[in-house]
């Protein structure tokens, strides 16, 4: 008769910790492997519906059925960078009038600095000199770096594709692979978290697409209230990078004022743009992303934001963009794994609002003179409590 092995807390808490250390190593020194891999996961999890309802409602070939789901997937992409093509096309037929105006605007700004911080024109443009120095003199390692990083991404837009309709095709392969791997004590342990990982992978990229599109609606109805003449491709643009944290909306932000200075280099409109961005964000922040986003992965604030960081440090936007499911597929899997319960609870939002400590205190009595303790030992308890 075989008796489960019972290691010390301190045992399985160092175990754990160097397995995340040991994962996060391996990730950052494969980025560049696994980084489109990890992105194509997510989108054959999402295309996965698509490719169902042609193999087994239209009882289409299993091989077809997902060519025909990726070609959707990339024609999806191809229209949405058509639009921008088409828009941007248009910008670079203004590019004399935005120049015109940024001077103007550089001009303006440059009195407002000479009024307000008494630095003259000349300390000004000075600064601005030694600034493009600097920068030509490092303009060789930035092309080299941007080269690199260019051709990284087209490779990564090529693979893509690929992986996600292989990961679609012998997706049956890998199930029996870990059908294989674990115990079939395991086996319905282990296919409620795939079928938990999927619905949470695809609600997570459904709201990410929702909250997109209202982002893109919010800020192109505020542009065109301002006047702004490419309120459209601003709108979309700035959906888009919003998918991007923190960075996303600081770069859509610059890009909106540049175009902004086709029509007119006045301040007043940048000071408009800045408040449509900002209000956009208070409302995507506290309305869409709680409301859309956070009720879909139940990562908690705290993890979440970490998440990104750690996510960025690793792996830069695409990092950052992968964080959250790769937290919310965690998550799953400690809430299913004994001994790992109490860190999916760390990770998750359901927080009680306070606790009570209780402490239940030894009753005495006595016996012949002496005391005796009818409870045993003091012991701590506590329960949590909801106002």
């Amino acid at each position: 008769m075989s008796h489960s092995i019972k290691y010390p807390f301190y045992f399985r808490l160092t175990c754990t910790l160097i397995s995340l250390i040991g994962i996060t190593f391996i990730f950052y020194m494969g980025q560049t492997i696994l980084t489109p891999i990890l992105m194509s996961f997510l989108f054959a999890v999402l295309l996965l519906p698509i490719d169902l309802f042609l193999n087994k409602k239209l009882r289409l070939p299993h091989t077809l059925s997902v060519s025909i789901t990726v070609i959707i997937f990339i024609c999806f992409f191809l229209a949405i960078l058509a639009v921008l093509a088409y828009q941007i096309s248009d910008i670079a037929t203004d590019f004399d009038k935005i120049n015109k105006n940024a001077n103007i605007f550089i001009t303006d700004i440059q009195k407002q600095i000479r009024t307000n911080f008494n630095i003259s024109l000349w300390e000004q443009r000075k600064y601005i000199n030694d600034v493009a120095e600097d920068s030509v003199k490092k303009g060789k390692e930035t092309i080299g770096t941007t080269l690199i990083s260019v051709s990284g991404t087209l490779i990564d837009l090529t693979l893509i594709p690929i992986y996600t309709f292989l990961i679609l095709l012998y997706r049956t392969h890998f199930i029996m692979f870990l059908v294989k791997l674990f115990k079939k004590e395991y086996h319905a342990q282990l296919r409620e978290i795939l079928s938990q990982i999927k619905a949470s992978v695809q609600s997570y990229i459904a709201g990410l697409i929702i909250e997109m599109i209202f982002v893109a609606i919010l800020t192109g109805a505020g542009l065109y209230l301002l006047g702004i003449k490419y309120f459209i491709l601003l709108g979309i643009l700035t959906g888009i990078l919003n998918l991007i944290p923190y960075i996303g909306i600081i770069v859509a932000g610059v890009l909106t004022i540049i175009a902004s200075l086709t029509a007119t280099p006045d301040i007043s409109i940048i000071v408009g743009i800045l408040v449509v961005n900002g209000v956009v964000q208070l409302i995507d922040n506290n309305i869409l992303v709680p409301l859309i986003i956070s009720s879909k992965v139940q990562i908690n604030a705290l993890v979440s934001i970490v998440g990104i960081i750690i996510g960025g440090a690793l792996a830069g936007i695409a990092g950052m963009f992968l964080a959250i499911p790769i937290l919310a597929i965690l998550k799953i899997i400690f809430d299913k794994t004994e001994n790992l319960e109490a860190w999916g609870y760390l990770m998750g939002d359901d927080v009680p609002k306070t606790f009570i400590w209780k402490t239940k205190t030894k009753e005495k009595t006595k016996k012949g003179g002496s005391e005796s303790n009818s409870t045993g030992d003091n012991e701590d308890i506590i329960i949590p409590t909801v106002d």
